[in-house]
């Protein structure tokens, strides 16, 4: 199943308007302001926010820094459902010295101070957290955190030739031959998260337990390995809310596209594990005798 470019350097693939030709001839990320950091393997800057499967209705972001759009929509959206209306947000330590106003929420992540690292397990080596969100008292001490991971989707094959046809301001006369790399929901994200969730909470003031935000495609594909979803609980602690975002339709030549925050499912970290090494949807029993009959 193939994919097309869709975003290149923030801005829609095919608008070939003077503002994203200044950004894509200067290799700028627009949603970190810098340069960017998505590389091909030779090292030249990839610049692909977003795909689109040939068969599929809505794009795919492929890079998380496009989930940072509109100066980290997505961190003030959590901040907001998690700590109430009202707070803002500060880079690491700098929250202690507005902390009298009694709004402010520490953030803790990559171009915001730095990543938090979790305690390692002996031999495995120590994980990341990609973003922690302190609310502090006004004394400037925590009285509540969340943690929050950001993934979109690992692309394979080449889209080497297409990205160089858009740059040059031409119509890819082909199609390219990547894809997406479904198989990292089941052998990297979830591992992760279940054990990241089991870590969290242990942690009595991360109440909320543990958020991960992806792009709606992903999103799906989670659901769907995990058996469906049941009922959704309310963040707590030892949970896990799974959110997506999509973007908004263009809005003209020249104009990024806006995020668009879609659903939310929250279950417990037991439940995630579970699933994971229970799965519900297995194919038929006998499909392996079936093959090798096929195959005689």
């Amino acid at each position: 199943m193939g994919v097309t470019i869709e975003e290149l350097f923030g801005y829609p693939a095919r608008d070939f308007s003077s503002t994203p030709r200044k950004v894509r001839a200067a290799e700028i990320c627009p949603f970190l302001a810098g340069p960017c950091n998505k590389l091909l393997r030779d090292g030249t800057k990839s610049g692909v926010c977003t795909v689109r499967q040939t068969t599929a209705s809505f794009p795919t972001i492929c890079c998380p820094a496009r989930l940072y759009a509109q100066d980290y929509l997505i961190l003030q959206e959590l901040a907001s459902d998690t700590f109430g209306q009202g707070v803002k947000l500060y880079a690491g330590k700098d929250a202690v010295s507005s902390a009298a106003t009694g709004n402010a929420v520490a953030v803790f992540g990559k171009h915001w101070g730095k990543e938090l690292r979790l305690p390692g397990r002996k031999g495995l080596g120590r994980f990341f957290v990609d973003w922690i969100l302190a609310k502090l008292d006004t004394s400037g001490n925590v009285m509540e955190f969340v943690a929050l991971e950001v993934q979109t989707i690992d692309t394979t094959g080449n889209y080497r030739q297409e990205r160089n046809d858009l740059l040059a301001r031409r119509i890819p006369a082909q199609q390219s031959d990547a894809g997406l790399n479904w198989e990292n929901v089941s052998k990297r994200i979830l591992p992760q998260l279940i054990f990241k969730g089991h870590v969290l909470q242990r942690e009595p003031l991360c109440k909320k337990g543990l958020f991960f935000i992806c792009p709606t495609a992903v999103y799906n594909k989670i659901i769907e390995r995990l058996g469906g979803s049941p009922d959704s609980i309310h963040p707590q602690p030892g949970a896990i809310t799974f959110r997506c975002y999509d973007l908004q339709p263009a809005l003209g030549p020249g104009q990024i596209r806006l995020l668009s925050k879609g659903s939310d499912f929250t279950t417990t970290i037991q439940q995630v594990a579970l699933a994971f090494v229970s799965p519900t949807n297995l194919p038929p029993q006998g499909s392996y005798l079936a093959a090798i009959k096929a195959a005689l």
